[in-house]
């Protein structure tokens, strides 16, 4: 695993906005601080590089691992997951005032498969932070 430097860990945070890049949940409302994720990982041939880093949530940084795509079972295919230099959240995702975050795209059905977006004990924190207005 590759050093990340205090400085480029916090340009990463300052572009994310303290958020998690891929379910949005900001650090201040998490138990633990949030994490540099290499979105194609060290093992596939990522590289340490801004284009290549994004600010992850333990929760989902864990569940995606070195994960690049996954089967959509819904159309039958190899899907990429969703990649926060390149793709748009909103296009893939909406967050519901219930909690929950519905995937709209074969990319948000693999990805909130694969890290799990849609845990009982998110939606609830999720549905909690929406009410209080800060999510």
């Amino acid at each position: 695993m590759t050093y990340i430097s205090e400085s480029l860990r916090k340009a990463v945070e300052i572009r994310a906005g303290s958020r998690c890049e891929y379910c949005r949940l900001h650090e201040q409302h998490s138990y633990f601080i949030h994490e540099i994720d290499h979105i194609y990982a060290e093992k596939h041939g990522g590289e340490t590089h801004k284009t290549n880093l994004c600010l992850a949530c333990a929760p989902c940084n864990r569940y995606k691992g070195s994960d690049l795509c996954s089967l959509d079972h819904e159309t039958k295919q190899i899907v990429p997951l969703f990649h926060p230099r390149q793709d748009i959240w909103e296009t893939h995702f909406e967050l519901q005032l219930d909690g929950l975050i519905r995937p709209l795209t074969p990319t948000g059905r693999v990805t909130a498969r694969i890290l799990n977006f849609n845990r009982d004990e998110m939606v609830a924190e999720r549905e909690r932070l929406l009410q209080l207005g800060v999510y």
